[in-house]
């Protein structure tokens, strides 16, 4: 599992502009049924046209991806508040998700540096 990272940089530069994700051309629901099919790139046969078309779903899943990261770790991070009498440990966050202990705390941190508005990287 890679480490977290924020949409900001930890040399407090301003944040990357956030990409427009790229445009599906049809319900995730038909890509279950046709395995072969991955966001019709197969039919492209301009190789340009298909750089640009597979460049545009990189971006976007790493957006996607980036976004998925941060609510992981304010779930987290909500979870484990210490003000809430249901609260969860690091451990039982990380059984949860599927991290380890350690990776648990490091994402409650990052989520609870997120739900300040501060930069959030980890060191």
């Amino acid at each position: 599992m890679s480490e977290p990272q924020s949409a900001h940089s930890a040399a407090g530069k301003q944040p990357a502009p956030r990409l427009k994700p790229a445009q599906l051309l049809f319900e995730p629901a038909a890509l279950a049924e046709d395995e072969e099919h991955f966001f019709d790139l197969e039919s492209v046969e301009d190789p340009r046209e298909l750089l640009s078309r597979a460049s545009e779903l990189t971006l976007a899943f790493r957006a996607a991806a980036d976004r998925a990261t941060e609510f992981q770790a304010i779930a987290a991070a909500q979870l484990a508040d210490p003000r809430r009498f249901d609260r969860l440990t690091p451990a039982a966050i990380g059984e949860q998700a599927g991290w380890s202990e350690d990776y648990a705390k490091r994402m409650i941190e990052f989520g609870e540096g997120l739900m300040r508005g501060g930069d959030a990287a980890l060191s």
